[in-house]
């Protein structure tokens, strides 16, 4: 059961290629992608296996407001190295505290990250690409989505204050660090510089690489969760040909967009709707709006939702997964009812 997302996925990309009779195809972006989250995986699961987090850990677990530090941490960090990397650091970092209610903690850094990274062109790929596609300037690209990130800031710590939390009883054993966690910060900050491509993505090997020869347990990730975003990836290619000619003769980019991106994903839903439209504000809101709402909505509502069900044994995935889409929806429909209160001069 906790496997459906694969499941899912693999039926929906089967059931597309049949449709179109067709199978799909994969860019080089998109290989790079899952590339990067490869390596990512096992640079985190190698911070976690040598005890790097649960240093981090007992430090915020000795404050108060943590709920607050998590959600700002999230939000922050994904403005400067997507909400994706954030995600894989701080929801990890999350379950390795003593607290409860680690669901409703998971849940809102997963906002936060979707808010947080739409504010700055590199804060998540659709971003990015629209940048570039349009020549939009630097401050005329914050400014148009300033409200939506700042909007949900106010909205997330406002909500941080009203999160109870109950440390779990007795003290938590203070390890040491081992001492290839050094060597994993090295090979993050190696796979950051790929991300950005400011040495070459093929650098990132070196990860593999090292975990091969030294460090084999780590090895044991998500991979079900890397073959999901490999199936979502086909489905979007299967769509984009579904539903070419009839996004063609469409004005309403926003709505069309934000809606899409519940289906294929907000990156793809970029992809797709650029090709019709020079409505880049439109479309900017669009994919980031719809990246709250569904587990497809992005990339990083799946990796939130993957880590917590993977890692959390607490048998209540069927619960986590109604309040995840239930403060997703609610999310979804505010940056909507924004975005038409702000912007309706560009609103079809």
């Amino acid at each position: 059961m906790k496997e459906w997302l694969l499941v899912t996925s693999g039926v929906g990309l089967i059931l597309t290629s049949i449709y179109i009779k067709r199978f799909p195809k994969y860019s080089i972006d998109e290989i790079e992608v899952l590339f990067l989250l490869f390596v990512l995986f096992l640079t985190v699961n190698g911070l976690l296996k040598n005890r790097a987090f649960l240093k981090i850990a007992y430090h915020i677990e000795k404050g108060s407001l943590i709920p607050l530090k998590l959600i700002l941490a999230t939000f922050f960090l994904s403005m400067l190295v997507t909400n994706d990397i954030s995600l894989l650091v701080i929801v990890p970092l999350t379950l390795s505290l003593n607290i409860n209610k680690k669901d409703l903690l998971v849940i809102f850094e997963a906002l936060a990250a979707n808010a947080g990274s739409a504010l700055t062109p590199i804060g998540n790929p659709q971003n990015l690409f629209i940048y570039w596609f349009y020549n939009v300037s630097p401050s005329e690209f914050i400014k148009t989505i300033a409200p939506f990130s700042l909007m949900f800031l106010v909205l997330l710590i406002s909500t941080s204050f009203t999160i109870r939390l109950q440390k779990s009883s007795g003290n938590r054993q203070v390890l040491k660090i081992n001492k290839k966690a050094y060597v994993y910060v090295a090979l993050f900050a190696v796979v950051l510089l790929a991300v950005f491509r400011i040495i070459p993505i093929v650098s990132a090997v070196v990860v593999i690489l090292f975990v091969i020869i030294f460090d084999r347990k780590t090895l044991n990730i998500d991979y079900a969760l890397l073959l999901s975003f490999l199936f979502f990836f086909g489905i979007a290619d299967n769509l984009s040909v579904i539903l070419r000619s009839k996004i063609a003769h469409s004005g309403h980019i926003f709505i069309f967009s934000a809606l899409a991106s519940q289906i294929m994903s907000n990156v793809p839903a970029a992809l797709l709707f650029a090709n019709f439209t020079h409505k880049w504000q439109a479309l900017l809101w669009g994919v980031n709006a719809g990246g709250f709402g569904s587990l497809f909505g992005s990339l990083a509502n799946l990796i939130a939702y993957k880590i917590y069900i993977r890692n959390v044994d607490t048998h209540d995935s069927a619960r986590f997964t109604v309040k995840f889409l239930a403060l997703g929806y609610i999310a979804f429909f505010i940056s909507v009812g924004l975005y038409f209160l702000l912007y309706s001069t560009f609103s079809l």
